[in-house]
């Protein structure tokens, strides 16, 4: 299962080519199912995000799919997929403080993303967009904390926002540039990568 993941996140553009394919506009669809679930749901952190968002910029780009539509259907879907996350944290607050821990969620993430919640506060909820794993759990932290929605709704549709425009635009304009389309795996594993080095580069400085 690990290798079909690893696989489906650094070969997307050629999975998406025979989605469109056969599905033509169902395709936004499946992309938006994809952002929601991996912003959305504390079990699916292992969706891809940044890759999936730059390959269906670079399909954009060569005419296979409108960018101002897959703009304003990926935002929706990494907006509404926060909201549900954070709903979900809201209502397992209670258990998560009696038990510390949910059986279907690793505890680690949780406390890694409550520390980066102490340390940057509801920045966070942007920040960690650009940050596999803790963009999951981010929204889940905050509910679970009774951040006010209000506060938090701002933060999240700034976030998810930047987050989709960053990606799609980026795989618009540089997807099809010929050096990006002789590399695009590794294109597509240095995203995964860098996306990764926030994390990391806190982790280090918290030792420190």
């Amino acid at each position: 299962m690990i290798s079909t993941v690893i696989d489906f996140i650094l070969h997307f553009d050629r999975y998406l080519g025979d989605i469109i394919s056969s599905y033509g506009a169902l395709t936004y669809f499946l992309l938006f199912l994809i952002i929601f679930c991996e912003t959305g749901l504390v079990v699916t952190p292992f969706l891809p995000g940044d890759s999936l968002i730059f390959v269906a910029g670079t399909f954009a780009a060569a005419g296979s799919l409108n960018l101002l539509l897959l703009f304003l259907l990926l935002g929706a879907a990494a907006i509404s997929g926060d909201a549900v996350n954070y709903s979900i944290g809201k209502k397992l607050s209670q258990a998560l403080t009696e038990k510390r821990k949910l059986r279907f969620v690793k505890q680690e993430n949780i406390d890694k993303t409550a520390v980066f919640f102490e340390k940057h506060g509801g920045k966070t909820i942007v920040i960690a967009r650009f940050i596999p794993i803790i963009r999951t759990f981010a929204p889940f932290v905050a509910g679970a904390g009774k951040m006010k929605y209000r506060r938090f709704l701002s933060y999240n549709a700034l976030g998810g926002l930047l987050w989709v425009g960053l990606f799609s635009f980026g795989g618009y304009f540089f997807g099809n540039l010929p050096f990006v389309k002789d590399h695009f795996s590794l294109i597509i594993m240095a995203i995964v990568i860098i996306s990764f080095l926030p994390a990391l580069i806190m982790k280090l400085a918290s030792r420190n």
